[in-house]
């Protein structure tokens, strides 16, 4: 087959949102490593990552509408060269309120590419889905290669060197996307920015019944992914008492199967249907959560890690499933504003499970959040059976 333009471009964000992943992925499996060098609980570090994942979700509106006004080109580079940047600052940081305040610019700077690279495939690709679920195929994949580069450096060399990382990884993609992608023309290049931050048109959009109903799914599942992403690892260490090998093979295990899943369910979504996908996953993740807290051997257990993996690649029909809900002119700005609520209020999960961990203990942590992915598969079914039409 020959190698098309608009395959470059898909491969390229891939690469991007790769490296914007693997700098937030290296830092769960050195959680213990930098809790124990700066004397801090896990409610301290869960603040961190939440404040991290909190910086991620605040700049993916504003992203779509730089994105909007100079093009995604710019944008996206500026994710990819700050996330390495960001990456080596975090590595430095002297005492705990600076790693607090690296981990929320990075964050920032990381937050710009999601929103801006899936606008850019809307454009290039008919069958979003399918291409939104291969982009997001770059976000496990960094699961997957940043745990476990990131725990061999970090018991040998020490969490800093695992955590700059990122910028080995970083510096060839900026490279390679400044060099292959073309720029693209900004949807509007001449509307002041401002416009686009009046609350009245801002509220419309996201108080839209469909829109509303998508952005309550979203955020729950993100607080669920944001818990399981962030303390996964420490929880089969503590609760299960594995090693630390061994969870971070089951951590890997994990964004084997979200990688496969994102690609599958995108596709999925657009032959059958977004909600059935994003309801099979949501399902998946609460037999999976569950499974982890009540599970009676080492097999056991590694089957409910492996749905749980599954049931967190529901973005790949959920993101589709907001685009398809919106007209073109809206799509830059509109997506990167529900990314935002959602990633926003989702970024609470690695606070939220840390402090129940410390106040109840991890059984109870993770039965939350196998509750929630159960509400979230309940609301799906309800709107399914009693046609709301959301």
């Amino acid at each position: 087959m020959r190698w098309r333009y608009r395959t470059t471009v898909l491969a390229l964000c891939l690469l991007a949102f790769f490296v914007t992943y693997f700098a937030r992925m290296a830092i769960s499996p050195v959680i213990p490593f930098i809790a124990a060098d700066f004397d801090v609980s896990n409610t301290q570090i869960g603040f961190a990552l939440s404040g991290m994942w909190l910086a991620y979700g605040l700049s993916q509106f504003p992203s779509g509408v730089l994105g909007d006004r100079y093009g995604e080109k710019p944008v996206i580079l500026v994710a990819v060269g700050g996330t390495a940047l960001a990456s080596l600052l975090l590595a430095f940081a002297p005492a705990f309120p600076a790693f607090v305040l690296f981990a929320v610019i990075l964050g920032l700077v990381a937050g710009l590419h999601y929103a801006v690279a899936t606008t850019l495939l809307s454009r290039t690709y008919d069958e979003l889905g399918r291409a939104v679920g291969i982009h997001s195929i770059g976000g496990p994949l960094a699961g997957l290669v940043a745990p476990v580069a990131a725990a061999w450096v970090g018991t040998r060399y020490g969490w800093r060197p695992a955590v700059a990382l990122a910028l080995l990884v970083g510096l060839p993609v900026f490279a390679l996307f400044a060099l292959r992608v073309r720029s693209t023309e900004p949807r509007r290049p001449d509307q002041p920015m401002r416009d686009r931050f009046e609350l009245a048109a801002l509220r419309e959009l996201v108080t839209r019944p469909a829109i509303a109903f998508t952005l309550g799914i979203a955020m729950l599942g993100t607080f669920i992914v944001q818990g399981l992403l962030t303390f996964l690892p420490t929880f089969l260490i503590d609760y299960h008492a594995y090693s630390a090998t061994l969870a971070g093979v089951a951590f890997s295990a994990f964004f084997v199967v979200r990688t496969v899943g994102q690609s599958i369910l995108g596709e999925f979504s657009d032959r059958y249907g977004r909600d059935l996908a994003i309801g099979i996953a949501m399902l998946a993740g609460t037999v999976g959560v569950l499974g982890m807290v009540v599970g009676p051997g080492l097999v056991t257990v590694g089957i409910a890690v492996l749905l749980a993996g599954l049931g967190s690649s529901f973005f790949a029909a959920l993101d589709p499933r907001f685009l398809d809900q919106f007209g073109d002119t809206e799509r830059g700005a509109g997506f990167g504003l529900v990314r935002t609520v959602y990633t926003v209020v989702g970024s609470a999960g690695s606070v939220g499970v840390g402090l129940f961990a410390d106040l109840f203990g991890w059984g109870v942590s993770f039965l939350v959040l196998a509750g929630l992915f159960a509400l979230t598969f309940t609301a799906l079914v309800a709107n399914w059976a009693l046609e709301l039409g959301y």
